[in-house]
């Protein structure tokens, strides 16, 4: 047997054990996926416990993704550009490579709803983790326009950076955009909204990373506006994905990692 994990802390809240057991289970893989509480600082040593034990693959949240990315043999390009990384898998030589899937999967959960990425004016409200990641992602897959909105404006000029169509941007960009993507943290367990309603409009794409609640308020405002939701379970789902065709080589049915998701958060009301 196989076996791949979750590092991170806390990490107990984690949906990766469920969705990723799940396509393993219907794939009849041999793979077991369990879940490791590492303590801030010890990105390095987990890693180094994944060499001794021969584990097959690691997923890595909060707060270790660039600490990962500093301890890894290689870097993917986007884990490069990011310095962070949130997949660890092995190469023919036995070398840890970092990966990041997080970008590549929030596109990927986009062209899933049949939202095409490729020319769209693009407004990223954030300049964390997430939303650098969502930009670098946006800016290959061939986004015409980002603007970065955040209310720091260093940050927002180094992940506008991030893609060659990225700048900073206000929120008086959001009205004229075709896709919008929450990726702050704001609505996470919380009727707060991290954009005025009456910014949005019909026909636009409005995309919430938070994905606790699943319906977050921004998503009830989009649906009033008649603009088009996109969850923040798909982003998680898709970065899942790509993940076990690293680890794997082949590629899991979304359908049924989602599932799998929407369960165990139904479980947790």
């Amino acid at each position: 047997m196989q076996v791949a994990a979750v590092i991170g802390h806390p990490v107990q809240q984690s949906l990766s054990p469920a969705l990723h057991n799940a396509a393993f289970a219907a794939s009849e893989l041999d793979w077991r996926y369990v879940a490791f509480d590492v303590a801030p600082g010890a990105a390095a040593a987990a890693l180094a416990a994944m060499r001794t034990l021969g584990i097959a693959g690691l997923s890595v949240t909060m707060p270790h993704k660039e600490d990962v990315a500093a301890a890894v043999d290689v870097l993917a390009p986007a884990a490069a550009a990011l310095r962070s990384v949130n997949t660890v898998a092995r190469d023919e030589g036995g070398r840890l490579v970092g990966h990041s899937t997080d970008g590549d999967g929030f596109v990927a959960s986009l062209a899933a709803a049949g939202v095409a990425v490729a020319g769209a004016r693009v407004v990223v409200l954030g300049a964390g983790g997430a939303a650098r990641s969502v930009v670098d992602a946006l800016g290959r897959a061939g986004a015409d326009d980002i603007a970065v909105v955040n209310r720091t404006a260093a940050k927002a000029v180094d992940a506008a950076a991030l893609a060659a169509a990225g700048r900073v941007g206000a929120l008086d960009d959001v009205p004229t955009a075709t896709i919008v993507v929450n990726a702050t943290s704001v609505g996470m367990g919380t009727a707060d909204l991290p954009v005025d309603p009456a910014l949005l409009r019909g026909g636009q794409v409005v995309a919430d990373l938070v994905y606790h609640p699943l319906e977050t308020a921004l998503l009830a405002a989009v649906r009033a506006a008649g603009a088009t939701p996109i969850d923040g379970l798909g982003m998680l789902v898709h970065q899942a994905v790509l993940q076990q065709e690293i680890w794997t080589g082949r590629r899991p049915d979304p359908a049924i990692m989602r599932a799998a998701a929407e369960a165990e958060l139904l479980r947790r009301q």
